[in-house]
This record gives C-alpha cells, structure tokens and sequence, in this order.
C-alpha cells in the first residue's frame, strides 16, 4: 500500500511551477486521432490519467514518442478498432468517452467502454449522446460498452445543450470537426480548456469559432493535418497550491499560470483574507493574519471551479466563524467531510449544502482520498494541522497532480511517500 505521510504545521515559502491542464490535456490527446500526421503537444502534466490516455491511442495503433517528460509526438495515420487491452484501460478512466467524438468524427463510427474516473455522484453522458444523435449517429449502450454509428457520415445540426456539461461540450466539438456544414452548439461550457481544445483543433486546421462564449460555431472541414501545440497551464493544480499557502500561512510565488483563469479562486482567497498578488504569468500568494469566514457556490466558470471546492473547504475549517458551501455541480461530492471530521472539522451536510463552523486547528489523522480533488485537500488538510496525517488511496490523487510531494518539500512541506505491505 502506498501512502503519503504528513508532519503539519510549516508554513509554505518559496515557489511552485505549474504543470500542463490536466482538463485539457486529456481530451487533446484523443482529439489527436483526428489528424493524419504528427501531432506534438507540448507542456503535458505527467500525470497517470494523460498516461492512460496515451496507452489507449497506442493500443488503438497510434504511434506515441516521447521527446522530453513533458513532450509528446502522436502520429495516429493506423488506427484499428479497440483490443480487449484498450477497453479495459477505458474503464480505468473516465476522459476515455472523448474518444467517442474523435473517433465518431474520424471513422464514422466509434466504440468505447463505460467510463470509470471518479465517483461523486451520477453523471450521465446523454447530452454527449443527444448533440452525436443531432450529427446523424445512433447511439447503443450495451454490454458495458457505447457503441456510435454513423453509417451515411456525419452532418451538420444545431445543438442546444439542456444543462450546461464540459464534458458534452468538447465531445460534441471532436465529432463536429469534420462533419459536413456548420454545426451550432448553444448553451455550451465556456472553461479555459474548452477554449483550449478549440485552438488545438484550429492550429491543426479545424474551423472552430466562439469557445469561451455561450455559442461555438464548427465548420466542417475535411481532413486535419498534423502540428505543434502547447497545453494551457493547469488552473485547478495552481488553485490547489494557493489554497493549501492559505491554509497553514506563508508566502508562495505560483508561476506558469494565467491569472485570468484564476479569478474566481483568487477572489474567494482575498474573501478570507489571504493577500494575493497578480504578475504576467504568476500569482503570489501571502496569508499571515487571521482566516475569515467566506461563503462558496460551485458554478459553471466563470463562476467558482468544482474541483476546487474541497481544496477551499479544508480551508474554511480553519476560518473564524461559519462558512456554507453549496456544490452547484455534482451530487455526493461532500463525502471527503467524514474525513475532515476525524481531523477534528466541525462540519454539516444536508446534500448539496455543507456548514462549516471554523476551529482554532486540525489534528493529525488517517484518512483516505476519497477522489481526486478530495485527495488534495486532505494534503492540504495534513500540512495544516497538527501531528501526522497520513493519506491512503493516493492513487486518486496522482491522476491529477504531477510531482506533488516534491513541489510541497521544495516550500517546506514536510510529506513523504511510503509504501508498505
């Protein structure tokens, strides 16, 4: 078993680069077997879930070179239908369904596993299914699998999307890319890494307007030709390392971002009282007073990320007075609360509503990564608090953080990585 062990109560001082957008980086990768040629993509996170990713291309018959850690060259000119061995590790990964839009826009006809990921809640793909239905392809779920099929190709349609989705978003926009006509998507998610994928596709010769607005218009074009593309830098990863400078106090220099993407984080922090200082492409964040009471509701960007709303609720622990966080987003996101509560949290959960009474400090504890953002925010959690805290099921937590315990050594963190029987 692997875990990370945590000896809390050292302030974070110097300074953290951050890596590639995971968010991004994940669903470029399968847009990649759009194009006929070389695709390298620079700036990747080295994360577990984009090395999943790779091992599906690859077992899909793309040719995957390393040049550097973070540089990668994909040539997916041989692509075959999916082995036993991709389907298996589709089910390890729920970005996998991007390969449904990519490979649907490229073939005509696309088959993937259920996706895996992540559980905190249900999250149904049936806008995914309603914008390909829309294109021309029927769509069959059966046997663990989903199964795309447009046998007289793909065309355009206007779409309006009945609830805002991320995910539905980009599919949608990978299987569009080369249908014939202007396909409309309205009503569609506006995140960063939208707009990132949306200039991936551009830069290898799609036709993509409006991403980041309420409306994306696609003109088809036939084919995609390979080039070279750098990954946005990772707003959750660099959200994470201000919150955790907020919860035990100190000064941290968060560089390789962009602070636009960070807004509705950094506006929450100064909420609290935290000092955060904007430059080109870093962010200095400072806490030395007294955490204050702030209250939070997840909403599609620009509004306040999801993932970051674990991160921000350790910190709200440790805040004078009572704070409520509202996920406006998933279901059963508020399960990582029994963790915080053996570390001494006061918390309440009424579904999507936690109420937070603020104490005077965490105490050390064994608790579990109950997901991916959850995991950080036990990090968090165990660099604030008092004693030792170990952390277990840190497996959610390397799908999404590159070099995690090295980047918090290098600003004082005292965090190791043990495994034991």
């Amino acid at each position: 078993m692997e875990k990370f062990v945590i000896r809390g109560g050292n302030p974070l001082s110097g300074e953290i680069s951050i890596g590639g957008a995971k968010n991004a980086a994940i669903a470029i990768i399968p847009a990649a077997a759009l194009v006929k040629g070389v695709c390298r993509l620079e700036n990747m996170p080295k994360i577990s879930d984009v090395r999943i990713q790779l091992d599906i291309l690859e077992e899909l018959g793309a040719k995957v070179t390393y040049v550097d850690e973070t540089t990668v060259d994909i040539d997916c000119t041989e692509l075959h239908d999916p082995t036993e061995s991709a389907y298996q590790l589709m089910c390890g990964i729920r970005a996998s369904y991007y390969l449904l839009g990519s490979l649907l826009g490229r073939n005509g006809k696309a088959s993937v596993s259920m996706p895996g990921g992540c559980d905190f809640g249900i999250r149904p793909i049936d806008q995914h299914i309603k914008g390909f239905e829309a294109l021309g392809a029927h769509i069959d779920v059966r046997n663990g699998k989903i199964e795309a099929d447009a046998t007289s190709g793909l065309h355009s349609a206007n779409i309006y999307f009945d609830t805002v989705s991320v995910g539905a978003t980009m599919n949608v926009m990978l299987a569009a890319a080369m249908a014939k006509g202007t396909t409309i998507m309205e009503n569609v998610a506006k995140e960063p890494h939208i707009v990132d994928l949306a200039n991936f596709l551009n830069s290898m010769g799609a036709k993509v307007s409006g991403a980041g607005t309420d409306v994306i218009k696609i003109k088809g074009v036939e084919s995609l030709h390979g080039g070279t593309y750098s990954i946005i830098p990772d707003q959750i990863e660099a959200g994470t390392y201000m919150a955790a400078v907020a919860a035990t106090g100190g000064s941290l220099l968060i560089k390789n971002v962009i602070p636009r993407h960070l807004e509705c984080i950094t506006n929450k922090l100064v909420d609290m009282n935290v000092e955060v200082e904007e430059l080109d492409d870093a962010v200095r964040v400072t806490r030395t007073g007294k955490l204050t009471k702030t209250n939070i509701k997840t909403l599609p960007y620009p509004g306040f990320p999801t993932d970051m709303q674990p991160q921000l609720a350790v910190v709200l622990c440790l805040a004078e007075g009572t704070s409520i966080v509202t996920e406006g987003i998933w279901d059963d996101r508020f399960r990582y609360m029994d963790e915080l509560k053996k570390m001494g949290a006061i918390t309440q959960v009424d579904g999507k509503v936690a109420i937070i009474e603020g104490v005077k400090r965490l105490n050390g504890a064994c608790v579990k990564a109950r997901d991916l953002r959850a995991g950080a925010a036990m990090v968090i959690a165990g660099m604030a608090a008092e004693g030792t805290t170990e952390v277990v099921d840190i497996k959610y937590i390397e799908r999404g953080y590159e070099d995690i315990v090295q980047k918090l050594r290098n600003v004082g963190a005292d965090i190791c990585r043990v495994c034991e029987d």
